[in-house]
């Protein structure tokens, strides 16, 4: 494919800066562009792109001066993003249901839906229009898929289970599976039943190998928007709330509820039963121990304030010179005592 950089510029709302006719055929990164390439680049990263190999360059609409033909943009990720959608080739997947998928008794499978080859649709499982269930795909029964979902190879949507619209499923997550829920007398453990499911809201996205529990009773429920990356755990009776973001190795303990537009970076843990307040971010790492409030930015373990984790760690490098500076005013007081005596 080949476009102007005009003919770009007009796809993303963007301003011409340059030579609006020369040819665009493909997008790259600053360090791998080629001749041909358009690339993004924003603050600190515009003089690395000044010299790249890249014919022209997304950038922010307030960078004057910029040597190289260029579209400017109010947010130069999200351009690039929705111009990957027109240069990514698209893929060619058959509506209808393959003769080699298993569908069960009582499945009701809507026209326009996709259901590839060694797939199976257990008995009473729904799957609504233009949803696409890949191969090696198990459905269980009564399960709901939603309207235009995407469900990718090694996918287990369990039993009474309810994926919503719009929803992306990376290969090899498991959305249903048994709660950790076990009794203990004389030693031995006993499984406590899980009858409940998990509620998948509108537009989610969930990475590869992630495992979210049923509920014990009522449901797991993963709110419209929010993202999961991949490798992580949400257990049983979690509430996560709308568009958060849950970086990859995060573990999520159960009856846990997350309030809307929460962050939690990679492999941040929390306790059971608490109430995270929504707006809130957690760096890489946050042990949540308690209840935490609204808008709160937390770092270490367990959970502080950022701004006290920063000076915590910056106290933590002095250690050593304190230790060296104790020992050789240790030495020192020995000295003078043994003097005096």
């Amino acid at each position: 494919m080949e476009k102007t950089l005009r003919e770009l510029a007009a796809l993303i709302d963007g301003v011409v800066a340059g030579d609006g006719e020369i040819k665009i055929s493909g997008l790259a990164n600053i360090t791998a562009a080629h001749a041909g390439d358009l690339i993004f680049a924003v603050p600190p990263h515009l003089d690395a792109a000044k010299i790249s190999d890249a014919t022209a360059v997304l950038i922010p609409r307030d960078v004057e001066d910029f040597p190289k033909p260029a579209i400017k943009v109010a947010d130069p990720r999200a351009a690039f993003a929705k111009l990957l959608e027109l240069f990514t080739p698209k893929l060619n997947i058959p509506v209808g249901i393959s003769p080699k998928a298993h569908i069960g008794t009582g499945a009701k499978i809507s026209d326009g839906a996709t259901i590839m080859p060694f797939a199976v649709v257990d008995d009473c499982a729904e799957i609504q229009r233009g949803a696409i269930i890949y191969p090696h795909v198990y459905i269980g029964q009564h399960a709901t898929i939603g309207e235009d979902t995407v469900i990718y190879s090694g996918v287990t949507v369990r039993e009474f289970c309810k994926v919503g619209k719009r929803c992306v499923v990376h290969s090899s997550t498991v959305i249903g599976s048994d709660g950790f829920g076990f009794t203990t007398a004389n030693g031995v453990h006993t499984k406590v039943p899980q009858v409940g499911n998990v509620i998948i809201e509108d537009d989610v996205e969930i990475g590869a190998h992630v495992g979210i529990d049923r509920a014990a009773m009522g449901s797991t429920i993963i709110g419209h928007g929010t993202k999961i990356d991949n490798l992580v755990h949400i257990a049983h009776n979690c509430k996560i709330g709308a568009n958060c973001l849950i970086v990859a190795q995060t573990g999520i303990s159960g009856s846990t509820i997350v309030g809307d537009n929460v962050t939690f970076g990679g492999q941040v843990g929390t306790v059971g039963h608490i109430t995270i307040g929504g707006n809130s971010v957690y760096a890489a790492r946050s042990g949540i121990t308690k209840n935490m409030p609204e808008g709160f930015f937390g770092a270490g373990f367990p959970v502080q304030s950022h701004g006290d984790w920063l000076k915590f760690q910056a106290a933590l490098k002095k250690i050593p010179d304190m230790l060296a500076k104790i020992r050789r005013l240790e030495r020192e007081l020995a000295a003078l005592t043994a003097d005096n005596e």
